[in-house]
């Protein structure tokens, strides 16, 4: 369940520094505009973590890169995002890992699982996707584990396209992850 905090001000990451700790809150800024979200849904964090597995397991693999859960990413300080799933290469996390531990530039791939109520679809599907598209993401994946569907965006012509919607038993590859294939349905939980 999403909240967003429509007062007329532009938030920054510091502001959200002087909000009170509350567990299981997170707080994101996109273009401003602040997201509060509590603890998801069990089955969106079985998804979150299955994609990982995937992901990290073809990284193992491959030596190319590394997927995280949950990684901040500071692209600036009012877009300040907490991605579900993130991969990036080793040469991008050399160059934009700070010391804190948050990503500073786009990660290659950013993955989002749908949570259920109208706000936090608006928050995936444009504010993020617009996002991600003007800051250099180059796949982006939107897992929807209810109707067990996956939207796959490629940067094409400078931004993030939808080039395909794939469901449980189509197979998923990728031009960024050369060589990983998995079947929609893995990602999923029964």
């Amino acid at each position: 369940m999403s909240q967003m905090l429509t007062t007329g001000v532009r938030w920054t990451i510091h502001d959200v520094e002087l909000l009170a700790e509350n567990e299981g809150t997170r707080y994101e800024i996109v273009d401003g505009e602040l997201f509060v979200t509590r603890a998801p849904h069990f089955k969106h964090q079985q998804t979150c973590g299955r994609i990982f597995q995937q992901l990290n397991i073809w990284s193992d693999s491959t030596n190319l890169g590394e997927a995280v859960i949950n990684p901040g990413v500071l692209f600036t300080e009012s877009d300040n995002v907490i991605p579900d799933v993130v991969w990036a290469t080793k040469e991008t996390l050399a160059l934009m890992l700070d010391e804190g531990g948050h990503l500073t530039g786009a990660p290659e791939l950013v993955v989002e699982v749908l949570s259920g109520s109208k706000e936090d679809k608006r928050r995936d599907q444009e504010a993020k996707l617009k996002l991600y598209s003007s800051r250099g993401v180059k796949e982006y994946w939107i897992a929807d584990w209810r109707s067990r569907k996956l939207e796959v965006y490629c940067r094409q012509e400078n931004q993030l396209k939808l080039v395909a919607t794939l469901f449980s038993s189509d197979e998923l590859t990728s031009s960024l992850l050369t060589g990983f294939s998995c079947t929609v349905n893995q990602f999923f939980p029964a």
